[in-house]
């Protein structure tokens, strides 16, 4: 199974920062489109940002500006910088890897949580 391992979740004040970090076992990484969600209590699991192996990114509206999604194939990493946070962006960020070629397949990272206090 590909395993991937989520960091750099926590407890920040309205607009700090942090860099989440999912690394991924696997060979077909550099092949993937990557992403990043996040669920909040109460609700829907929503896109945050993705990243194809072509480098093309995506973001929610309510992201655009502030956050910033990257790949280095290098490390089989994907990383989500996250600035000016604001309480509303509190929930579990989930990393996901999208398997399209060889195989079929998502891929969820454990999830960490980031909490933003107002």
């Amino acid at each position: 199974q590909v395993q991937l391992v989520e960091s750099g979740g926590g407890l920040v004040q309205s607009g700090g920062s942090l860099r989440l970090s999912c690394s991924a076992s696997g060979t077909l990484f550099s092949l993937a489109t990557t992403g990043w969600y996040r669920q909040a209590p109460g609700k829907q699991r929503e896109l945050v940002a993705l990243i194809t192996s072509v480098g093309t990114t995506n973001y929610a509206d309510s992201v655009k500006g502030r956050f910033t999604i990257s790949r280095d194939n290098s490390k089989n990493t994907v990383y989500l910088q996250m600035n000016s946070l604001k309480p509303e962006d509190t929930a579990v960020y989930y990393c996901k890897v999208e398997i399209r070629i060889f195989q079929s397949r998502d891929y969820w990272g454990q999830g960490t949580q980031v909490t933003v206090s107002s």
